[in-house]
C-alpha cells in the first residue's frame, strides 16, 4: 500500500491524540469520518496501522521492579529458539521477548512487585527455560525516553 500525506495526517493525529473521536480525526485530516475510516482500514489491512491498546502504568499497580534478561541459548540444539520462546511466553511476568543476532540470543523484559518476587519467578520460572547457556540480567533504574512515536 502507498501512504499519502492523507494518510502520514491520520498517522500523525493518531500518534499525538489516540483517543480522538473518529469524527475528530477525520476533521483534522480534512476527510469525512467514513471516508477517514475506511482509509484506516486500509491501513490496518496493509499492517501499517495496528490498532490501539491500553498503556498501563505497572508501577502504580504495585509492579516496582522491571529486569531485561540477555539470553545466550544452546544453538547446536535444532529446536533452541522454538522451544525457549514458546516457554517463555508462558510466563505472566515476561512482558517483551525479542531474539537478536549475535551474542545475545533473546532479551526478556520482566515485570515483578519487588525483589523477592522477582528473585522467585527468577528461580522457579526463568531457570527452568529449556536450552540456555547464559543469562545476564540488567534492572532498569530509570527510563529516559520512552515512547514509540517516530515522524510519519
Amino acid at each position: 500500500m502507498r501512504v499519502d500525506e492523507i494518510d502520514r495526517k491520520i498517522l500523525r493525529q493518531m500518534q499525538a491524540d489516540p483517543d480522538l473521536p473518529m469524527s475528530a480525526l477525520a476533521n483534522r485530516a480534512g476527510l469525512t469520518s467514513s471516508a477517514c475510516a475506511r482509509r484506516l482500514e486500509k491501513m490496518r489491512e496493509a499492517g501499517i496501522y495496528r490498532g490501539q491498546q491500553a498503556v498501563i502504568n505497572w508501577a502504580a499497580l504495585g509492579y516496582n521492579v522491571e529486569v531485561y534478561l540477555r539470553v545466550t541459548l544452546d544453538k547446536t540444539q535444532p529446536r533452541a529458539f522454538d522451544d525457549f520462546i514458546e516457554e517463555a511466553r508462558k510466563i505472566p511476568e515476561v512482558s517483551e521477548v525479542h531474539t537478536f543476532l549475535g551474542r545475545v540470543d533473546v532479551r526478556l523484559a520482566v515485570l515483578a512487585r519487588d525483589m523477592a518476587h522477582y528473585q522467585e519467578i527468577y528461580k522457579t520460572r526463568i531457570l527452568t527455560l529449556p536450552h540456555i547457556t547464559d543469562i545476564e540480567a540488567l534492572m532498569r533504574v530509570s527510563s529516559i525516553k520512552d515512547t514509540e512515536i517516530l515522524p510519519v
